[in-house]
C-alpha cells in the first residue's frame, strides 16, 4: 500500500524508462512523478517523442519501468508477480486506442463481450453488460454490425465500451480522436467528459489542443519529464 490520499486513484513515483538504441541510452522518461484523483478527466501532451506513450504503457501495465513505481487503487502495481499482471490489468486498466484494434469477424457486440471472457463472467451476464454499454455509447441499433460496417466514430464507440466492459478502474485513451472527424471527435470527448461526471477516471494522450483545453487538467511531457501538471 501507498501513503496518497484516499481519493487519488493513480500515483507514480520518480519513473525512469532507459532503453537502447544501438550503443546509444536514450532516456524516454526521466523521473516523472503524478498523481490523479478519481473521476478526473486528464489529458497528456506533449511533442512526438517525449515519453507520453511510454508513460500510458507503463501506467497501462503493458512495460515495466527501469525505475520507479506505480499506484493504482493504493496497489503498487510495478511490484506484483509477472504472472499477476494480466488479472490487474483486466480489472484496473480499461484501453481505448487510436486505431481502434477491433476484431474484424465479431460485431460489435461480440467486440465489448469477448473482453469479459478473460476475466471470466459467465456468459449471460457477459450479453448483457455488452448490450448495456454499446446502448449507453448511442450504439442499441447497431449490436450486430461488424466494424467493417460501421463508421470511424462508431467503431472507436465500440472501442470505449469495450474498456468499459469489466468496469476499470481507470480508462487511458491513447489519441482516440486521431481518426476522426471533428463531429465525431467533439462526440467522443462529449462521452469522456460524461463518463468523468458520473466518477469514472479518464487519461487521454492526445496531440490535439483542442480535446486537451476540455479535460480537467492538462499534464505536458517534455524529454520524458513533467514540465507542468
Amino acid at each position: 500500500m501507498n501513503d496518497a490520499e484516499p481519493d487519488i486513484i493513480l500515483q507514480t513515483r520518480n519513473l525512469k524508462e532507459t532503453y537502447m538504441q544501438g550503443k546509444v541510452p536514450i532516456h524516454a522518461l526521466q523521473g516523472v512523478d503524478l498523481e490523479v484523483r478519481r473521476g478526473e478527466l486528464v489529458s497528456i501532451v506533449g511533442p512526438s517523442g517525449s515519453g507520453k506513450s511510454t508513460l500510458l504503457s507503463i501506467i497501462g501495465m503493458l512495460e515495466i519501468p527501469t525505475e520507479g513505481s506505480v499506484f493504482i487503487d493504493g496497489i503498487e502495481v510495478t511490484g506484483v508477480k509477472t504472472k499477476a499482471i494480466p488479472r490487474l490489468r483486466r480489472e484496473k486498466i480499461g484501453f481505448v486506442f487510436q486505431h481502434f484494434n477491433l476484431l474484424p469477424a465479431l460485431t460489435a457486440l461480440g467486440n465489448v463481450e469477448i473482453a469479459m471472457r478473460f476475466a471470466r463472467v459467465h456468459k449471460k451476464e457477459r450479453i448483457k453488460r455488452a448490450r448495456e454499454v454499446l446502448t449507453e455509447m448511442g450504439l442499441g441499433d447497431r449490436l450486430n454490425h461488424k466494424p467493417s460496417e460501421m463508421s470511424g466514430g462508431e467503431q472507436q464507440r465500440v472501442s470505449i465500451a469495450r474498456a468499459l466492459a469489466n468496469r476499470p478502474a481507470i480508462i487511458l485513451a491513447d489519441e482516440p480522436t486521431g481518426e476522426v472527424d471533428t463531429k465525431t471527435r467533439d462526440l467522443i470527448v462529449g462521452i469522456l467528459r460524461r463518463l468523468s461526471d458520473g466518477g469514472q477516471t479518464v487519461i487521454i494522450v492526445t496531440h490535439d489542443p483542442w480535446v486537451a483545453e476540455r479535460t480537467d487538467r492538462v499534464i505536458t511531457l517534455v524529454d520524458g519529464k513533467v514540465e507542468n501538471s
